[in-house]
Parts: structure tokens; C-alpha cells; sequence
């Protein structure tokens, strides 16, 4: 074998143990609310065969059914979740995701057997935890990291908490309560000056823990009787005073094209934890894609193109800050 074959050999030869990687399926029985039998399932994906221990991070979709890829049936085909877990893998970074109650493999087994005024914010949070334990209990990681994203950075840091873990990111995540953020998407959307007083005062009362009746049909669907009470536990919880109890290192990650979460909303976070290191990225959206322009249907677009790539450099900055190349 002459030179350039055995340079070439070599090279291919760390290429694939580059990109080696393996899948195991994670499982979790709920617990809350007793009585009810659910199990979610998860993936967790790590390179093959590590020589030695290795960080974990545990990834935490957002709001409505959104599973373990970033995907739902209602439309979301974006595979964002899915990518970065195979980016973070190449970098030695082992990711557990799954797909959190009415969502993915659950969605129909979920709607069977909990009802949706019975379901309450704090289920989501028992669950991330129940799946940060088993991490925490497996001798092949060396620290269990959490990341939330959107919604699932609220639950992801009330977890992280719970669980004393090693670090948190909060990906996209708001920085107000979820009363505040829909008002705010409600002026952003365009809703006639009518409507939005309306839907100002049916969100005050809930988060005053009253339930309310709206007139305007739009409303009536949107807060529906049964989807209150979970609406209600969800408003409790300011997540910048919740960042604030958590005494690990944090990242928080913020696109600059994001039309659910406002720049705003990681400033309140940064602000709440001052030593937390903030990145923005210029042209990424709510999952995690780069946008050229600043129109809305183009951005949008991206939710239902699975093949595009996520933004360039997401994965370096949260393996960096996993690998304690921190600012805390």
C-alpha cells in the first residue's frame, strides 16, 4: 500500500468513528396523576461504543404535540430535534429526547386516558424528571444536562431544578409568563382592538386562577372549558423567577428571526441570571432554521421542510457549553 492509500485509509478510518452513532429507546411510566397507566417513550442517541463516560443532554419539546423530532400531526415537519441530537452525538455528546404526553407514539393513547381538564402544567415537569433521573442513574454519563425548548424551557428549568443538574439551556424559550407571551402574539397576529381587550381580560383571569367565558367565537375555541384549568396551572409560573433558583451554569439560545419567542423574552432570562451567557443567532427562527428575508410565510415554511438543516453553529455552542467551555 503506498502513502497517499494508507493517508486516505486513515482518514476514512476517523471519519466513521466521527459519525458512529447508536440509538436505544428510553422508556418512562408516568406517575402523576395516580391511577393512570402511560408510558412515554424517548430515544437516546450516543456515539458508538465510548471509551470512556460521556455528558448527556435531555431535550424537551415545546407546546402543543410536538414529539422528540420537533414534529406533530398537526403540520410541524421540521426534524430539528432529531438533527441536533445527531450534531451534538459527532461532537461526543450523548442526547436523550421523547415525546411528552399527547404527542408522537402517546398522542391517542394519552387522549384515552387523561382528559384535558384534568391535565395540569406540573404533569410535564414530573415526567422530565422521571427521565433525568434514569440519566442520572446510568453509569455511562458523567453529568446530565437539560434543554428546553419553547414550552420545554419552562418545564426543562422547573426540572433541572428538582433534579440539581448540571447545567440548563433554554432554547427559544419565553421569558414572561405564558399569559403575557399570548397576549403578545395576539397583537402581533393583528387582532382587531376589540378582540384583544377581550382576549387581555380572559387571559388576567385566568392567571388570577378564574375561569372565564368568552363571547367572541375565535376565543371560545381557543379557551375552551376543558383546556382552562391546565391554561390556569400553566400561568402560575413566571419562568425568570424560576431561573433564578437555579444555581448550575445556563445558556440561553435566542434566534433573531423567531416570530413565537421575542428577543425580548432571552433578555428577561439573562436578566433574571445574570451570570447565564446569552448567544443569539441572526437569522434562526422558533425551530431552529435559518431565514434569509423578514417574510412571514416564508418563515413558516420552514416548519413543514424536513430536509433543511438547522442553523450553523447551534450544536458547537451548546457542546461547548456542556464541555464546561463556559461563561458561569
Amino acid at each position: 500500500m503506498n502513502r497517499f492509500c494508507i493517508v486516505t485509509y486513515c482518514l476514512l478510518c476517523v471519519a466513521s468513528n466521527v459519525f458512529a452513532q447508536t440509538e436505544e429507546p428510553l422508556q418512562y411510566k408516568i406517575t402523576v396523576p395516580t391511577g393512570v397507566e402511560l408510558t412515554l417513550d424517548g430515544t437516546l442517541t450516543l456515539p458508538q461504543k465510548p471509551k470512556k463516560p460521556i455528558p448527556v443532554v435531555l431535550l424537551i419539546a415545546g407546546s402543543g404535540p410536538t414529539d422528540r423530532d420537533c414534529n406533530s400531526a398537526y403540520g410541524l415537519k421540521s426534524n430539528a430535534f432529531k438533527m441536533l441530537a445527531d450534531s451534538l452525538v459527532q461532537k461526543g455528546i450523548a442526547v436523550a429526547r421523547y415525546d411528552k404526553r399527547g404527542s408522537g407514539t402517546n398522542l391517542q393513547a394519552a387522549a384515552r386516558v387523561i382528559k384535558p381538564e384534568d391535565h395540569r402544567f406540573t404533569f410535564y415537569v414530573s415526567d422530565a424528571v422521571g427521565f433525568i433521573r434514569q440519566l442520572q442513574a446510568d453509569k455511562r454519563f458523567t453529568k446530565v444536562y437539560v434543554a428546553g425548548h419553547s414550552e420545554g424551557s419552562l418545564v426543562g428549568m422547573l426540572a433541572a431544578e428538582e433534579t440539581k443538574a448540571a447545567g440548563f439551556i433554554s432554547i427559544a424559550g419565553a421569558g414572561r409568563t405564558i399569559a403575557d407571551v399570548m397576549k403578545e402574539q395576539g397583537r402581533m397576529a393583528g387582532n382587531p382592538k376589540e378582540l384583544q381587550a377581550e382576549v387581555d381580560s380572559a387571559l388576567d383571569s385566568l392567571r388570577a386562577g378564574q375561569s372565564v367565558h368568552p363571547k367572541h367565537p375565535i376565543l371560545r375555541a381557543q379557551l375552551s372549558p376543558k383546556s382552562q384549568p391546565a391554561l390556569i396551572s400553566w400561568m402560575q409560573y413566571d419562568p425568570a423567577q424560576v431561573l433564578k433558583k437555579f444555581r448550575g451554569p445556563v445558556l440561553i439560545v435566542q434566534g433573531k428571526k423567531d416570530l413565537q419567542v421575542a428577543v425580548t423574552d432571552a433578555e428577561l432570562l439573562k436578566a433574571a441570571c445574570p451570570d447565564a451567557q446569552l448567544v443569539y443567532f441572526d437569522q434562526m427562527n422558533h425551530i431552529l432554521k435559518d431565514v434569509a428575508g423578514t417574510d412571514k410565510l416564508e418563515n413558516f415554511k420552514t416548519y413543514s421542510d424536513p430536509a433543511l438543516p438547522i442553523t450553523s453553529g447551534l450544536a458547537t455552542i451548546l457542546a461547548q457549553f456542556i464541555n464546561g467551555k463556559n461563561k458561569h
